[in-house]
């Protein structure tokens, strides 16, 4: 039976990030029943890798205990991230909201990562599926298709259950329950929202900048009508927050005096239709689509000033109440995961479990669209890997 110091299960960004720490204080194995690694890597950010943002703190994460990502993201932040492209040569840029893209190819962070393990000897295997995990006296058993390795420490980096053709699973929650952790409720999370009967078919491809909310989150980005619904990062963001059964309110022009314009122009144009006037503040389709509804198709001089007060309310507060999600499937993020109150917040080791850590998306941490969700994949591997060399160390 091989024997490591550490093996860590994924990889993913996590896993693989982890492994260029703990393979400072000993001999370690990353494994993945893939046949590549990274591939989330490879496939984010249209393939250029949204990999951190500017300004990331405990308040753009969601999670049971909000204070539970601290500690991680204060000892690895962004800057630290930046220093690492750096030495590897490779060249980036900075969209809307802070959201940092690799100016070329997302291979580039998979390369770095890969170079990273090598440079301090942790050993990669693919195509390599984890069938049992064991706890022996002095670590862990694990079986692999008759072959068995044994452990000192043991990570879970295998993510949640979004984009299952890629092979996700909840075998980081089957491990968590095998060892009698608790795992919160899980659902997709960053993931278009769809509505019945195709309702908004008619507008497909239609893109604009909204504010959408509930009562537990609000975002101002832009909005993407679908053939099965809405999706654009304003509602993939409001997705980690909405329930079956809950509206969604959507502002289609925030910050605009609706009504004052519409007098304004009653006062010059009386005779032109309202569709014409709202045609310049909106897209034309999308006017079409509403008039019906709002009773657009009168003159401007038509329109009282507390009609034009009601349809300005209508428009800040589009009331929407979606009938489910695009599931799995599309979700880039699991939502929940191993609960925060089993692990220790430095060090990501279960609590009651001495030598087993949980990182990344396997947790109860899910972040915002923009590169939040990478970023903590670097902050946890971070921590754990860490807290597992100076444990070989000592």
């Amino acid at each position: 039976m091989q024997h490591f110091d550490t093996i860590i299960i994924g990889a993913g960004a996590a896993g693989m990030f982890c492994a260029r720490f703990a393979g400072r204080g000993g001999r370690v194995l990353v494994l993945d029943h893939s046949a590549r690694a990274g591939e989330k890597i490879r496939i984010s950010g249209g393939g250029r890798c949204n990999f951190t943002n500017l300004s990331v703190s405990a308040d753009n994460f969601i999670c049971e205990n909000k204070h539970f990502p601290k500690s991680a993201l204060a000892r690895y932040q962004p800057q630290d991230f930046l220093d690492l492209l750096e030495r590897h040569d490779i060249s980036w840029h900075e969209k809307t909201l802070g959201q940092l893209f690799c100016d070329t190819k997302a291979t580039q962070i998979v390369d770095m990562l890969r170079t990273e393990m090598a440079a301090v000897g942790a050993q990669l295997r693919l195509n390599s599926r984890v069938e049992r995990v064991e706890r022996a006296a002095d670590g862990f058993r694990l079986s692999l298709g008759g072959e068995a390795l044994h452990c000192t420490k043991l990570v879970i980096a295998t993510g949640g259950k979004s984009i299952p053709k890629m092979g996700a699973s909840g075998f980081a929650y089957d491990i968590a329950r095998q060892f009698g952790l608790r795992v919160t409720d899980t659902r997709p999370a960053l993931v278009p929202l769809t509505f019945p009967e195709r309702r908004f078919a008619p507008l497909a491809g239609l893109s604009l900048p909204v504010r959408v909310s509930n009562r537990r989150a609000t975002f101002d980005e832009a909005m993407l009508f679908t053939h099965r619904g809405l999706s654009g990062p304003a509602i993939l963001q409001i997705s980690s927050y909405w329930r079956e059964g809950e509206a969604i309110h959507i502002d289609l022009l925030p910050g605009i005096a609706v009504a004052e314009r519409l007098r304004q122009s009653r006062a010059k144009q009386g005779r032109r239709k309202l569709t014409s006037v709202l045609g310049s503040l909106l897209p034309a389709r999308l006017v079409a689509f509403l008039a019906d509804d709002l009773g657009l198709g009168r003159n401007l001089a038509d329109q009282s000033d507390k009609r034009l007060a009601t349809l300005e309310a209508s428009l800040h507060d589009w009331r929407l109440t979606p009938n489910g999600s695009e599931g799995y499937r599309t979700a880039e993020v699991t939502l929940g995961g191993v609960a925060s109150e089993e692990i220790n917040a430095r060090t990501m080791e279960a609590n009651r479990v001495g030598g087993l850590y949980f990182i990344g998306e396997a947790l109860d941490v899910t972040g915002w669209l923009g590169g939040y969700n990478f970023h903590w994949a670097w902050a946890s591997g971070a921590a754990a890997g860490r807290a597992i060399a100076g444990a070989q160390k000592k």
